[in-house]
């Protein structure tokens, strides 16, 4: 179990270290991943700290929510007319940052 404070995403989420934050509201930031895998490759991750996909209950069914919503607002905001999520869970799968997060990834479109 990672803590808060030692998480990277959430020093990002708290200003502590710099990011291009490409959008943000009071429960989701949004920003390029540092090892894009597609032309668009954004990250967007819950401002309130989850580790991942087993760390979720009942009482995160809205957060989960905002995220595929948020999830969509990006895409639009970038023109983005083809896109895949993914999210990976547990370091077997990739995941390497243990803050819940998805990633958006598309062919097309550019981050400006």
């Amino acid at each position: 179990m990672i803590n808060k404070s030692d998480c990277i995403f959430c020093k990002i989420i708290d200003k502590e270290i710099p990011a291009k934050i490409v959008f943000e509201n009071k429960d989701v930031c949004a920003f390029p991943d540092i090892n894009p895998k597609a032309k668009v490759h954004i990250l967007i991750v819950p401002k309130e700290h989850r580790e991942g996909l087993f760390s979720l209950s009942e009482r995160d069914v809205e957060l989960v929510g905002k995220l595929m919503v948020s999830v969509a607002e990006v895409a639009k905001k970038f023109n983005l007319e083809s896109f895949r999520v993914i999210i990976n869970s547990g370091s077997g799968a990739g995941q390497s940052v243990f803050h819940l997060h998805l990633h958006l990834l598309s062919p097309e479109g550019f981050i400006v």
